[in-house]
């Protein structure tokens, strides 16, 4: 035999460590599988969670509607109900119908006048203004 010949206890010595190798191997692959096998069950703990929470929500009856509120009645449209809801928003107190037309730089002429007093009668009457006395307008107390 020459040198480049293997003898048989050297075919059993590579056997014996590619044995080891592959036993090695397989605990680290079993490793592994266990390893993996905790992360699967966790999943599906996880999905049986979910699964029973969108169920359970299923069941709840629908919420009723949310009652409207009554705090905030509609202003009338116009830009100028926007503007007089300013001027009172920055009075110190109650102001007439002449005051307002003022703050708003209108012409205190009667015919404004008696616009914007027509205009914060309607405010009055859906009780976003007070008329706290004839022709004294104010923001109703909360």
């Amino acid at each position: 035999m020459t040198s480049g010949d293997l003898t048989l206890g050297a075919v059993l010595v590579r056997l014996e460590e590619r044995e080891r190798e592959i036993a090695a191997q397989a605990d680290e692959t079993r490793e592994q599988v266990t390893r993996l096998t905790a992360v699967l069950d966790e999943l599906g703990r996880a999905a049986e969670e979910v699964r029973i929470t969108r169920k359970t929500l299923l069941e709840l009856p629908d919420p009723a509607p949310p009652a409207p509120s009554p705090s905030a009645p509609e202003l009338p449209d116009g830009a100028t109900y926007q503007e007089i809801m300013v001027v009172f928003a920055q009075a110190d107190g109650p102001l007439r119908a002449r005051g307002v037309c003022e703050a708003m730089d209108l012409d205190p002429a009667p015919n404004n006048i008696n616009n914007v007093r027509l205009k914060l009668k309607r405010l009055t009457g859906r009780n976003i203004l007070a008329e706290t006395e004839p022709g004294l307008f104010a923001l109703p107390l909360p």
